[in-house]
């Protein structure tokens, strides 16, 4: 029988192969063929294709996916002959930010060996934000190819890559970098809130669980996120399963900023934490510095309910009503009690607010036969209230200004689920989830930095990448020619400060 062979053939300029095994039917020969894919190096038998990524095949050896030293790897980042224009402003800009910012000293080496896989995958989450299943296809035609030839981007290599990663020293050499780098005082006001991030991971505790938040039932991992108040942007972050509840995690976090050297002066924490064992905590009952801080009272608790029916028709007189932010609200501050501490509750009406929740409230339930006049009358006096506790007496026009610089926790949480990839979670074991939640965290600092460099300007992190993106440039064997930016992209780079080359220095080979 006659032996198998390579065939090669030529679409529209691009080189593909498969493989042949001839045989016998019905007395014909018949060739069977096995599709290969793009020929990226003929000599030493490299291709690529969709299904298996760059790999290595020879009619003796067969598949080689992890080939050491001269590997696959090496040889994946020979450039495909018709990938001569690349696309540079995005990644140029990208990379030249890290480079300012100071982020590129402290991520880049976090883990040797994988470098380039890192900066390429950083890069890849901010100016693809796809799936790593197209990782390869972006970098091909990407500037960041030229900056960081050497990474692993098939998916072998990304797997591996985030198990190392995932590594809790990983983790610690970041944030011991990160948080030297950037709160060189040690001394930080910090916003602390958690969100779920839903998955159907088989994962043992404590990384997820079953849990009920606002009526939906899922299996989650509780993501919790420590910000810095003045720049909004993240500081740390921890992670939990699900089931386990917000009031039981804040002790351990502090303790954790305490490992790094972190110092807590004030802090901002999201309603799930009020618990007298958090609150005796902040005000250092058990050894411990005390915390000033602020927070939300829940609506279920006996002391919201007190405080409501003592102080509720004192909102109706003029000497409460404020303007905030456009809206009219009353605003009155009360001593109180705090597990024997003083404190201070600042009972709040936003009246437009209330008009609006009364208004949704009836409805839905005038003409039920279920809910009495009398359980309406008691639910409408309890729209449009909150309070706010808070271990300092602050001016009342001032504490609302001061609670809602909690947005900035869930515009980071934002920002980590619509740019840095944090959902869906697509990992299947322990370590590559860790190594998953630092990139996505990585990322997230890098995007909001970025977006800090450009802050003033009409431009965002994501309008400037889109704009950049349409600057390309020319790979020739010695050297690189970008294309002249135009209107918006000049304005760009004069924000930032940048004078894009014309020419730029290349040794590879093409």
């Amino acid at each position: 029988m006659a032996k198998r062979f390579i065939h090669y053939e030529v679409k529209n300029g691009i080189e593909y192969a498969s493989v042949y095994t001839p045989r016998r039917e019905n007395g014909k020969k018949v060739n069977d063929p096995e599709y290969l894919g793009r020929v990226i190096d003929k000599e030493k038998g490299i291709y690529r294709s969709r299904a298996r990524g760059v790999f290595a095949y020879s009619l003796e050896r067969g598949y080689a996916y992890e080939i050491e030293g001269t590997s696959v790897y090496e040889l994946a980042n020979v450039r495909e002959k018709e990938k001569l224009i690349l696309d540079f402003g995005d990644a140029y800009c990208l990379y030249f930010a890290l480079q300012e910012t100071g982020l590129h000293d402290i991520i880049h080496n976090l883990l040797p060996g994988h470098e380039d896989t890192l900066m390429s995958l950083v890069g890849y989450k901010l100016l693809a934000s796809a799936s790593n299943r197209y990782v390869e296809e972006w970098w091909i035609g990407s500037y960041t190819s030229i900056l960081f030839p050497k990474a692993r981007i098939q998916s072998q290599g990304i797997s591996k890559f985030y198990r190392q990663f995932g590594e809790e020293k990983i983790q610690r050499e970041f944030f011991k970098r990160y948080l030297n780098q950037f709160y060189p005082n040690h001394s930080v006001g910090v916003l602390i809130d958690s969100t779920g991030l839903p998955n159907d991971m088989n994962f043992p505790l404590p990384l997820t669980a079953i849990n009920t938040h606002n009526g939906v039932t899922s299996n989650e991992t509780r993501l919790l996120l420590v910000v810095e108040q003045k720049t909004g942007m993240p500081l740390f972050f921890r992670y939990n399963a699900g089931n386990i509840v917000d009031v039981t995690t804040l002790r351990a976090t502090f303790a954790e900023m305490k490992a790094y050297n972190i110092q807590i002066t004030n802090a901002i924490v999201d309603a799930g934490y009020y618990s007298e064992a958090n609150i005796r905590s902040l005000y250092g009952d058990v050894d411990e510095e005390p915390i000033p801080f602020i927070t939300r009272m829940g609506t279920n608790l006996k002391l919201y309910k007190t405080l409501l029916a003592e102080n509720a028709e004192d909102l109706t007189k003029a000497k409460y009503l404020l303007m905030q932010r456009d809206r009219l609200v009353s605003v009155k501050r009360v001593e109180i009690d705090l597990f024997g501490h003083l404190g201070y509750a600042y009972v709040i009406l936003d009246h437009a607010r209330r008009e609006d929740e009364i208004y949704k409230y009836a409805r839905t339930t005038i003409g039920s036969n279920d809910v009495s006049y009398e359980e309406m009358d008691m639910a409408m006096k309890l729209k449009g209230f909150c309070i706010i506790i808070s271990s300092e007496k602050i001016d009342t026009k001032d504490i609302l200004p001061l609670y809602y610089t909690r947005q900035a926790a869930e515009q980071v949480f934002d920002v980590s689920k619509n740019y840095a990839e944090l959902l869906p979670l697509r990992v299947h074991n322990e370590d590559t989830f860790r190594g998953h939640i630092l990139l996505s965290f990585i990322t997230t600092v890098a995007f909001l930095s970025c977006n800090q460099l450009l802050k003033g300007t009409p431009y965002n992190a994501e309008g400037a990448f889109m704009i950049l993106r349409n600057q390309k440039c020319k790979v020739f064997n010695d050297y690189i020619l970008t294309k002249e930016p135009n209107k918006k992209m000049n304005e760009i780079y004069k924000e930032l400060k940048i004078n894009p080359p014309l020419q730029i220095p290349y040794s590879g080979k093409n």
